[in-house]
C-alpha cells in the first residue's frame, strides 16, 4: 500500500509539473490562472497521498494535521500578509479519514479557504479565515470554513452559479453525502455535515 501511495503522489507531481510547463506558454491571464487552480487542486490530492505513505495506519490519515499543511501550502501560494489575515484552526485532534473521504473533504478545503484568501478581504482589508472540524459522538463531522470578510453578493445562489470551483464543492458534499449550509451574514460561513 505504501509504495502504492509513494506511486500515485509522484504521479500527481509529474501532472502538477506538467501543467506548469505548459502554462508558460499561455499569453492569457485568465487562463494562466486557470492552470495555477488545477495545479493547487491536484497538489491537495497529492498531499493526501504522501499523508497516506507517512501514516503508520495506512488506511486513514490524521485529517487535522493534513488540513493544516494544505492550508499553509495555500497560503504560500497566495502570498498571504499574515498582518492582515489571521488563519484559526479549531480540529478535533483525533479525526482519522480514509483515502474515499479524506480527498472529497481535502478538495473542499482548498476550494472554500482559495476563494477566502482571494475574495473576501479586498484592498488589503483586515480580518480571519476560521476553519473548524468538528467530531460529533453520533460519527458526525462538521466542516465549517468561515470568513469575516466581504460576504457574498446580494443576489448569490450557490445552485445556479457557473463557477467551476463552487460546481466541485457541491458535487464534493454530494459524494460524501453531506448537506451544505450557508450563512452570508458578517462574512461568509460554510457548514458541511456527514458521516463517517
Amino acid at each position: 500500500m505504501k509504495e502504492i501511495y509513494h506511486r500515485v503522489k509522484n504521479n500527481l507531481q509529474v501532472i502538477s509539473s506538467l501543467l506548469s510547463l505548459q502554462s508558460e506558454y499561455i499569453k492569457d491571464k485568465q487562463d494562466v490562472e486557470i492552470f495555477q487552480k488545477s495545479q493547487q487542486r491536484i497538489a491537495s490530492m497529492a498531499l493526501i497521498h504522501e499523508k497516506m505513505y507517512r501514516s503508520t495506519d495506512l488506511a486513514r490519515i490524521n485529517f487535522g494535521e493534513y488540513v493544516q499543511d494544505l492550508v499553509a501550502s495555500l497560503c504560500t501560494s497566495y502570498e498571504l500578509n499574515e498582518d492582515a489575515i489571521a488563519l484559526i484552526f479549531n480540529i478535533d485532534e483525533h479525526i482519522l479519514l480514509g483515502l474515499d473521504t479524506a480527498l472529497p473533504c481535502g478538495l473542499i478545503i482548498h476550494e472554500l479557504v482559495s476563494n477566502a484568501l482571494k475574495y473576501a478581504f479586498p484592498e488589503g482589508k483586515k480580518g480571519e479565515i476560521k476553519i473548524e472540524i468538528l467530531e460529533y459522538p453520533n460519527k458526525q463531522i462538521l466542516l465549517n470554513i468561515s470568513d469575516n470578510g466581504i460576504g457574498l453578493p446580494p443576489n448569490f445562489n450557490f445552485n445556479n452559479t457557473a463557477s467551476l470551483g463552487w460546481q466541485l464543492v457541491d458535487a464534493l458534499a454530494t459524494q460524501i453525502d453531506g448537506g451544505i449550509n450557508i450563512k452570508n451574514e458578517k462574512g461568509v460561513e460554510f457548514q458541511i455535515l456527514f458521516s463517517v
